[in-house]
């Protein structure tokens, strides 16, 4: 189950963070942004680096890698789209991630300039409002301008594999 014997130490490498960060179960985002309402123009990338800033005002943060195309993309455009996917959408995923080629799959929904995947469970319009560097990633703020969301199961990642989730007890809208 693990590299090293239970409780021993672990050298803090990229390496290891990612083994012990992919531990962390998280859904799986396509984040994308285009110039113009051009399906030609769209930039998308998978990503799980994302999460939710601030209700009020509606900010939320995607984590990319200063090295990805997609930096600069949502740089020169100041906005990016967050569909998080469903549980029927791993081949998505996958193309997004650049491990299989499916342009067939590929649709896109509109909204405030930006694409969003037809068929996501949820869909963010984000206007970016603050960029910050984070080693050898930047983390860019973003306005959610219109959202969208419907019900269905989740596409999750842990452990450097796709999986379903499993809701114990009943299953029913619950806040925290």
């Amino acid at each position: 189950m693990t590299d090293s014997p239970s409780g021993a130490e672990i050298d803090v490498t990229p390496l290891h963070m990612r083994k012990a960060l992919g531990r962390f179960a998280s859904g799986v985002t396509i984040v994308t942004t285009a110039e113009f309402e051009d399906e030609a123009a769209v930039h998308g990338m998978t990503a799980n680096a994302f999460t939710s800033v601030s209700l009020d005002p509606p900010l939320v943060l995607v984590s990319i890698a200063n090295r990805a195309k997609m930096n600069e993309r949502i740089k020169e455009t100041g906005k990016y789209g967050v569909s998080i996917l469903a549980g029927d959408q791993e081949p998505l995923s996958l193309h997004f991630a650049g491990a299989a080629h499916e342009p067939d799959l590929v649709r896109f929904v509109w909204r405030k300039e930006v694409p969003l995947l037809e068929g996501a469970l949820v869909h963010l319009a984000c206007t970016v409002v603050d960029s910050y560097p984070a080693g050898d990633h930047t983390l860019h703020i973003g306005r959610v301008e219109q959202l969208w969301y419907d019900n269905g199961h989740p596409l999750v990642f842990y452990t450097g594999s796709f999986r379903a989730l499993e809701l114990l007890g009943r299953d029913e809208h619950r806040g925290f």
